[in-house]
């Protein structure tokens, strides 16, 4: 017959005791309900515990001979890894003030030596439940968390979309300029964080072109004077769709649609601002959008070739483009044209 206790995994608990007998005493407690892992000092258990083998709760002595108990658990509350580790302090004859301490420093309880078979027990399966209660709910926040994240992706991503539909039969612009802008800005900044989240806000650079009435947007030829300035309220227009946000991607994204017609030098729209003082988000999208534009076919003009793309790109270094920007982009272009093929129109 199936033992249906052993076929469920016990947790582990360490205990760290300068005291053979004290280890030895609280083992023979704990073993028959949990695994059981020992230290002798400060440094075993911060070895042990920090170990690939996880550890579910830390009964510890104060007095340990190296490192006390304090300096442990405040070394492990500040890692990663370990700071969610229930840590539960064992002392002799503990003062307030020392039981105090160790609740600063982030443990969850305090026993007195000598302790009882029952209350240690007792303490160490309450400790564990409420550690198990914490992991699950942190778990279902994070679930929630990332759906709200992916509902929010995928509504920026289809609004990007629906800009582009109104002068782009396929939307494809936004996929491939947005991974453009990906991997410039790894190539740049290194930070992968940032960059994906650049990718996923770039798609709402122009957003606002649902708000540009069609005979201007759809106009095959050149726009006069009157049509171009309709044409640029298209930023003014984005900037009013998304509004302010605390969110990270909007804000990032509330960027580039305010910034990314700006020119290094000064001379793009809405507002002439120039250099570092166009966010490097902008910039960044500036270089991929243009490219993309370029390199694609529209109603009123034929693709340009990669070769006199990249040659206006290098000719407006230090004028339409960030010039520390250019040589990164240039560098990306075996990556981007694999891009440009996978996502061709």
């Amino acid at each position: 017959m199936i033992d249906l206790d052993e076929m469920i995994e016990k947790q582990t608990v360490l205990v760290v005791d300068g005291n053979p007998d004290n280890i030895h005493a609280l083992s023979d407690i704990l073993r028959p309900y949990y695994k059981v892992k020992v230290a002798i000092n400060g440094n075993v258990a911060i070895k042990i515990a920090c170990a690939e083998e996880e550890i579910d709760l830390i009964l510890m002595d104060t007095m340990l001979p190296d490192l006390d108990g304090y300096a442990v658990c405040k070394y492990l509350k500040s890692l990663p890894d370990t700071s969610e580790i229930p840590i539960v302090f064992v002392g002799v004859n503990s003062e307030t003030s020392d039981e105090k301490k160790g609740f600063d420093l982030g443990a969850v309880d305090f026993i007195s030596k000598p302790f009882s078979s029952p209350l240690v027990l007792a303490r160490v399966s309450a400790h564990l439940k409420l550690a198990d209660q914490k992991s699950h709910l942190m778990s279902l926040v994070q679930e929630k968390t990332a759906d709200l994240e992916k509902t929010r992706m995928e509504i920026i991503q289809s609004l990007g979309r629906a800009a582009e539909f109104k002068d782009n039969e396929t939307g494809m612009h936004v996929v491939r300029m947005s991974l453009y802008s990906y991997y410039l800005a790894k190539n740049f900044t290194g930070n992968n964080n940032w960059s994906e989240l650049l990718r996923n806000a770039a798609p709402m650079h122009d957003i606002g072109k649902i708000g540009v009435p069609d005979e201007v947007l759809l106009k095959p030829g050149k726009l006069d004077a009157g049509e171009w300035a309709t044409m640029q309220k298209h930023v003014k227009y984005g900037v009013e769709i998304l509004g302010v946000h605390e969110s990270d991607l909007l804000s990032l994204a509330l960027e580039v649609v305010q910034y990314h017609h700006e020119k290094w030098d000064g001379s793009g729209y809405p507002n002439g601002t120039s250099g570092e003082d166009i966010p490097l988000s902008a910039r960044i999208v500036a270089i991929a959008d243009v490219f993309d534009a370029l390199t694609s076919e529209r109603p009123y003009k034929k693709a340009w070739t990669v070769e006199k793309t990249m040659a206006l790109i290098e000719s407006e270094a230090g004028k339409h483009f960030d010039p520390s920007l250019v040589p990164k982009f240039k560098a990306c272009l075996p990556k981007l044209l694999e891009i440009k093929a996978q996502y061709a129109d």
